[in-house]
């Protein structure tokens, strides 16, 4: 790996969990202050270390949705000091003491993201509730926690956020990749229904229909123009969709340094996921595509590449799932792979 985007994966000062998942008690005029503060000097912390090695990193930049004014001016510094991966978009889960992520509220900072060409990041474990002290909470959350974060992409859909700013782009990572094309046909068939086509003029969903605004494209389109997933480890049922999600919307990585990720076997899993599959589309899910989104530029990556990356040829011979490492095991990937689940 010659270059990488940066998900901020800490507890920021004054928080009492990580900026990603719901936070009891909701930020108030008490501790939203602190918590800026918290915020901000992560931010410049990312800053100033993708700045060691220009051109190689992708910062996020973090904000706070109670704050719409404060992100906006956030933002701004952000695209100023050079992080090009964008915003990190919060959850607004239920209880969270927020507006939901379809509210007219967030406009301001929808706009200013399209102004100056960031993306902006909705990543899983930001959107589940509070699932309380109980014994199965923890279980509870990773059954769900993927469901919640899904479910950002119909409210930015639904909502026309993707409607009125055409040039927006939107990166889902970290919540699997096999949804997608299940998803966006299900998405499809309610905007249908909700807009009256096909004979649904009286039915029941066009009433509903006529509280949403109006989308001069289908949610699958929509997706195709705006949206792209970050694929961490990458299985390979999931590698044989790739053309219902789009070869082009589909970007591979490792999820280092979490312990499910693919590290230090990321070579071995480039294997298992795409053997077989032909070079351009390998080279557009694990390279071209997040180049495009996060403004990467190839060429001057192309000595590290050669130096550091995996031939071609090495990429093209399949991975015998015995010759998995047994410590691998702990990346779903390989596991999968191993005991022949999906």
């Amino acid at each position: 790996i010659v270059a990488e985007v940066l998900f901020p994966n800490t507890v920021p000062p004054f928080f009492p969990k990580v900026s990603l998942v719901h936070q009891p008690p909701s930020a108030g005029a008490g501790d939203l202050e602190r918590r800026w503060a918290g915020l901000r000097a992560h931010n410049r912390w990312l800053a100033d270390f993708c700045a060691d090695t220009r051109g190689r990193r992708a910062g996020i930049c973090q904000i706070m949705l109670h704050d719409v004014e404060g992100s906006v001016a956030e933002i701004r510094w952000a695209a100023e000091h050079g992080l090009t991966g964008g915003v990190l978009l919060p959850g607004a889960p239920p209880g969270s003491g927020v507006p939901p992520l379809y509210a007219p509220d967030y406009e301001p900072i929808w706009s200013v993201c399209e102004e100056l060409g960031l993306p902006v990041n909705h990543h899983s474990g930001s959107a589940a509730p509070d699932y309380g002290d109980y014994p199965t909470a923890q279980a509870m959350f990773l059954l769900e926690v993927t469901w919640w974060a899904h479910r950002a992409l119909w409210h930015l859909l639904f909502s026309g956020v993707m409607e009125r700013h055409p040039d927006l782009q939107f990166v889902f990572t970290e919540q699997g990749t096999a949804w997608l094309p299940d998803e966006l046909r299900r998405l499809d068939y309610y905007h249908g229904r909700l807009s009256g086509a096909g004979g649904a003029a009286a039915s029941q969903e066009a009433k509903f229909g006529q509280a949403a605004p109006e989308l001069s494209l289908r949610p699958s389109e929509y997706w195709a123009r705006q949206c792209h997933v970050g694929s961490s480890f990458i299985r390979r049922p999931e590698v044989e969709l790739r053309h219902d999600v789009g070869v082009d919307r589909i970007m591979w990585g490792s999820d280092f340094p979490h312990l499910e990720g693919c590290w230090p076997w990321s070579r071995q899993h480039l294997r298992l996921a795409f053997a077989g599959v032909p070079e351009d589309e390998v080279r557009a899910m694990v390279g071209v595509n997040a180049a495009k989104v996060y403004g990467f530029h190839l060429d001057l990556l192309a000595p590290l590449a050669a130096e550091f990356g995996p031939t071609p040829a090495e990429i093209a011979e399949p991975l015998d799932p015995e010759d998995i490492p047994d410590d691998a095991l702990r990346c779903p990937a390989f596991a999968a792979a191993r005991f022949g689940v999906g």
